[in-house]
Order: C-alpha cells, then sequence, then structure tokens
C-alpha cells in the first residue's frame, strides 16, 4: 500500500481549517492542523509534509516568516493561503519559496485540486535523473543545471532559486527556442488545467531573470518574452 500523503493545514481561522480538512480527508490525506505560525513551524521542522496548505496572515510568526524559515531546511511544497490579492503580497510569498497562491474566498474543490496538482510535480521532479548520466546536467554558455546537484551556475556563480523558479528554468531549458503560452506553462510546470493565475507565470519569470541578472546578464537575456505568445529558452550560437 502506498503511504498515505500528509498534509499540514495553517490557519488561525479554525472554521477553514476544518473545512479543508473535510475535504482533503475525503482524498484520504492525512491531515495535521497548526493555528498560527509558531506552531506551524515547529509542526512542519519535525514532521516531513507532502503539502503544507500556509495562511499568509496569523499571530506570531505569519506566513512569509514562516516559508522563510522552512526553507532554510526544507523544501516541502508550500501553498500560500491570502484575504489579500494584490501582487505584491503574491511576490513576496514567491520570494521566500511558496509555490502556489490561493486568495481568499476560495472554493474548497480548488484547493484540492491545486494540491494534487502540487502532489504530481513533486513526484515528477525525480523524473529521469537516473537515465544517464548526460541527462543530468546542461551545460550552455553562460548557464549550467545540475539535476543530480539540483544547481544552478551562471557564469560560474551560484544562483539561489526557489523550487519552483527553478522548476521552471529547467523546463524551458530543456527544449531550446521552442515557445510556450502561459497557459501551457501552468499546466506543464504548475499542473494546471482548470485553474491558476497567468500572471503567477509572469512573476515567476520576472524573479528569475532577476535573479539570473545579478550574477549573469547574458544568463538573464536567455529567458526571452515572444511577445503576444509567451516565453522561450533561447540559445545563441557563440
Amino acid at each position: 500500500m502506498e503511504e498515505s500523503v500528509k498534509v499540514l493545514v495553517v490557519d488561525d481561522e479554525d472554521r477553514i481549517r476544518r473545512l479543508l480538512k473535510m475535504y482533503l480527508e475525503r482524498e484520504e490525506y492525512t491531515v495535521d492542523e497548526a493555528e498560527n505560525g509558531k506552531e506551524a513551524l515547529e509542526a512542519a521542522l519535525k514532521e516531513d509534509y507532502d503539502v503544507i496548505i500556509l495562511d499568509l496572515m496569523m499571530p506570531e510568526m505569519d506566513g512569509i516568516e514562516v516559508c522563510q524559515e522552512l526553507r532554510k531546511e526544507k523544501n516541502t511544497p508550500v501553498i500560500m493561503l491570502t484575504a489579500k490579492g494584490e501582487e505584491s503580497n503574491r511576490v513576496q510569498g514567491f520570494e521566500v519559496g511558496a509555490d502556489d497562491y490561493i486568495v481568499k474566498p476560495f472554493s474548497p474543490r480548488e484547493v484540492v485540486l491545486r494540491v494534487k496538482a502540487v502532489l504530481r510535480r513533486s513526484k515528477a521532479v525525480s523524473y529521469n535523473e537516473t537515465d544517464t548520466q548526460a541527462k543530468n546536467i546542461l551545460v550552455f554558455s553562460h548557464l549550467t543545471i545540475d539535476y543530480d546537484a539540483h544547481r544552478v551556475t551562471a557564469d560560474n556563480k551560484e544562483v539561489n532559486l526557489t523550487p519552483k523558479e527553478y522548476e521552471l528554468l529547467c523546463f524551458l531549458a530543456k527544449s531550446p527556442d521552442k515557445v510556450f503560452n502561459r497557459e501551457q506553462l501552468l499546466k506543464e510546470v504548475w499542473q494546471y488545467e482548470f485553474f491558476g493565475d497567468l500572471r503567477t507565470v509572469d512573476t515567476h519569470v520576472k524573479r528569475l531573470r532577476e535573479k539570473l541578472s545579478h550574477v549573469s546578464k547574458a544568463a538573464a537575456k536567455m529567458i526571452v518574452t515572444v511577445w503576444g505568445v509567451g516565453y522561450k529558452f533561447e540559445v545563441e550560437d557563440d
């Protein structure tokens, strides 16, 4: 038997925790709860959860602080919940390593679909790494992706990416010069077919470019916007 999926639901509203717990348990997931940030961080560091659903605004520690501290130790997928839909809040969440964002009020069924998408993606991350040595590393003029080490270097300097930024870069880099629209990227990188804010893609691309640019402007230019269509990873002949 497959081991049960473990989810940590963190929200200071009891009603929201109970609602999400009910829907997630229908999927036969094991669900733990935390009502504040401090309690959430302790649980997340102690247990190995498959997904953490984390409210942004909470007593003790807010969701941003929890995610920030968690990322120092673990790469557990995090879905942020917030009553604020502004882009600045989304960007802040993504900057500290959140994998997804859901704005309140939300449909519990949408949350379940997002959890399933994150689970599918995290299981697929180990995909072809055992195939051949040649597939374990991608080398370009200004950029190297080492799958085994889960590491990206630009002009020989390491680039610190969140898990989702890393996945997005890997996906684009595996198909150089192929253009992907935002819907395709949401489906392939985030595993969304029915839900998903297209601005999520733009926000991640923007952050990815900024981080690459701090280390190598040439590497950052490899992520190209194709206006009116989407994005591609462009490899120029030297």
